[in-house]
């Protein structure tokens, strides 16, 4: 029993391990992966208030050094 219950634990983590989305980027659309458009931090004044709702409403900084306690107050 327990080597049954083994063997399905060891299967679906292989499976989970395979479903994780990783894809291999080709030498050709490198390009476009490296495109300005494609970065996050492209428009700081997004990326400010991107920050400032989350560290108010989850209580958690982006590493930026801001404090706050999640209440919207700051």
């Amino acid at each position: 029993m327990k080597t049954k219950r083994f063997l399905l634990a060891a299967g679906l983590s292989v499976l989970a391990w395979n479903m994780t989305g990783c894809a291999n980027v080709k030498p050709w659309q490198r390009g476009t992966m490296a495109d300005y458009v494609m970065r996050s931090d492209r428009d700081p004044m997004a990326q400010g208030l991107n920050e400032h709702l989350w560290f108010s409403r989850e209580a958690a900084s982006g590493g930026r050094g801001v404090g706050g306690g999640g209440c919207g107050c700051n």
